[in-house]
């Protein structure tokens, strides 16, 4: 960071500055140490694709950062030219929990893809497209996601090195083949659309539900195989599954690979699997762990990604929010691990430079919120349906703009002041 005490970013138009000790978190932000975003982590995979574990490339951007409740859970990876095939990408963010959450995570992240890399078979292109071709390849697709998924999690059952009892992972994950995106996600991870309405304001499109315990099929099934869904009285709003006669792991979602000690008790490591057709408005997918989306809308999400304008540094701006949004949102809880990859169908003039300095200058620029659609629909527990508009969260966007303008003030005071120690928590989120 050179000799800079603080640096600045702004978002909605005011700026405010990051001091010494949030420099500091930056060069252990990482869970392997501190990489430059010009320092990409890359490796030759199954069939000669390009295996991406950090960086950018001229259609990705990908930033991890470390949390405060110890080693970095949260894991990620983009696939180019995936199974062979030229265009492409697989991507996946995966968030780890329990004890040994950061090697179930990694493990996935790396079996995952091979897996299903090697179990698909790409169906030979006809000189003419039919309708027909493509519903048997998204059928193939949603087949091989499928099977990819349960023989990791039986292979999982029996690796005793990862200790996977009381440890396990989501999982959220899509391919993008031509014009199409096959998703397949298990547990509260979550993937967006940027896309842009006919009045080309742009606007998110959820393509993934957070499978939750709140969830009345999901805790139904949980129930019926002898698992309990309750909230503690400290969070009374986050039902938990817990096992049917201890009060343990308190898993804050209902669909795992891992977490062994919950399958026979109503946890599932089956995905949900989801198909989009691209059309010409539609820009970039944003994937993020749930560190992201507990403090940060939709909304607020693609418009942050779309206000960048070097896109190669897009993942961390965005990262960077949400850390800022949760110091301001849950001041006396312990900032959570986040990890994003954003893919843009256009491709990007590609550069590797990313600083913080950088960002303070791509994001310099207001940030406009559109009105939200009167057409959008959320579910009964507050989620947006897929494929419908979400409604912006004005009261976070007010609570974003206090710390932002009183983080200026800060860097006008003579004084510095340290931020108060995060407390902890027992459950698995």
């Amino acid at each position: 960071m050179g000799a800079c005490c603080s640096t600045e970013c702004t978002y909605k138009g005011r700026r405010h500055g990051k001091h010494e000790s949030e420099e500091r978190d930056e060069k252990d932000g990482h869970g392997h140490g501190r990489h430059d975003d010009d320092n990409n982590i890359t490796s030759i995979g199954h069939n000669g694709a390009i295996i991406r574990l950090q960086g950018s490339s001229s259609h990705t951007s990908m930033y991890s950062r470390k949390g405060k409740k110890g080693i970095n859970q949260d894991a990620m990876t983009v696939w180019e030219n995936f199974t062979g095939e030229k265009n492409v990408f697989f991507c996946g963010v995966f968030d780890g929990h329990g004890p040994s959450g950061h090697k179930v995570a990694h493990h996935v992240c790396e079996a995952l893809p091979l897996k299903l890399s090697t179990v698909h078979r790409p169906q030979p292109r006809h000189g003419t497209k039919k309708e027909s071709d493509n519903e048997d390849r998204h059928k193939q697709w949603e087949a091989d996601f499928m099977r990819s998924f349960k023989e990791l999690d039986q292979d999982l059952s029996m690796d005793d090195s990862l200790d996977s009892y009381c440890s396990g992972t989501t999982a959220v994950t899509l391919v993008k083949q031509d014009h199409h995106l096959i998703i397949a996600n298990l547990g509260d991870s979550r993937a967006i659309l940027g896309t842009r309405d006919n009045n080309n304001q742009l606007f998110p499109v959820q393509l993934t539900v957070d499978l939750k315990p709140s969830i009345p099929g999901e805790a139904e099934r949980i129930q019926k195989n002898g698992g309990r869904v309750f909230a503690m009285e400290e969070e009374p709003n986050v039902p938990r599954v817990w096992m049917q006669d201890q009060d343990c792991p308190g898993l804050a979602m209902s669909r795992a690979l891992g977490d062994f000690c919950l399958k026979d008790h109503g946890l599932i490591s089956t995905p949900q699997v989801f198909h989009r057709r691209l059309a010409s408005k539609d820009e970039f997918v944003v994937m993020a762990t749930d560190g992201v989306w507990d403090v940060l809308s939709n909304n607020e999400v693609i418009q942050i990604v779309a206000s960048v304008k070097r896109l190669s540094i897009a993942a961390k701006v965005l990262v960077y929010y949400a850390v800022q949004a949760w110091r301001t949102k849950y001041p006396g809880s312990k900032v959570d691990d986040c990890a994003v990859v954003c893919l843009f169908f256009k491709k990007q003039h590609h550069s590797t430079s990313a600083s913080m300095s950088d960002i303070s200058m791509q994001t310099a620029s207001q940030i406009d919120i559109p009105d939200p659609d009167p057409k959008g629909k959320k579910t009964e527990e507050g989620e947006t349906v897929i494929n419908s508009e979400i409604v912006v969260d004005r009261k976070m966007l007010e609570e974003v703009n206090r710390a932002n303008a009183y983080k200026r003030s800060r860097l006008g005071s003579s004084s510095r002041h340290k931020t108060s120690g995060d407390s902890s928590g027992g459950t698995q989120s």
